[in-house]
């Protein structure tokens, strides 16, 4: 069975010519303070809050097709009652992606949701063990909608290049 448009031609596959392939993981920087063990056990009950920051970033490496993809992850964990910090860690990994058959309008949003996509699982570990080799309970951080996440970041974006004058809409 053929695909076909209006006028009898083959109608395009736009994922077809996808090619996504990890080809390298790493840690670029990762640190862990544990405030409890620095400082002693806050005074009274101890009830965590913990707060995920995420910022990505991407770049286009000097081989063809090839870009180095950062995701920034900051996991902060205060005690709800007086704010006293009980740890941060603070993780940047990165991978090495060989992406071809983008559009080139759709190669930004491709590099900052799908390469982060496929490296959160990794992410998702490292911050886990940090956290209880670090002498807390393992931190298991929720999926990332890395969709929602990067619309808010052109929304920004787009709000900060509006002039102060101009109306919201």
């Amino acid at each position: 069975m053929s695909d076909e448009n209006n006028n009898g031609a083959a109608a395009p596959d736009a994922q077809a010519g996808v090619r996504l392939q990890v080809l390298t993981q790493y840690i670029r920087d990762l640190s862990f303070e544990n405030a409890v063990a620095q400082k002693g056990l806050p005074a009274g009950d101890v009830q965590p809050e913990i707060s995920v920051q995420v910022s990505l970033d991407a770049r286009k490496r000097p081989t063809e097709h090839q870009y180095e993809v950062i995701s920034k992850f900051r996991v902060q964990s205060t005690n709800a009652g007086d704010k006293a910090p009980l740890f941060l860690c603070e993780l940047d990994y990165g991978g090495i992606f060989h992406v071809e058959g983008v559009p080139e309008d759709q190669l930004h949003p491709f590099l900052m949701i799908e390469c982060p996509r496929m490296l959160f699982p990794f992410v998702r570990r490292i911050v886990s063990d940090m956290t209880r080799d670090g002498g807390f309970p393992p931190f298991n951080m929720d999926p990332i909608d890395f969709v929602a996440l990067y619309r808010q970041e052109i929304a920004r974006r787009m709000q900060a290049e509006r002039p102060a004058d101009q109306p919201l809409s």
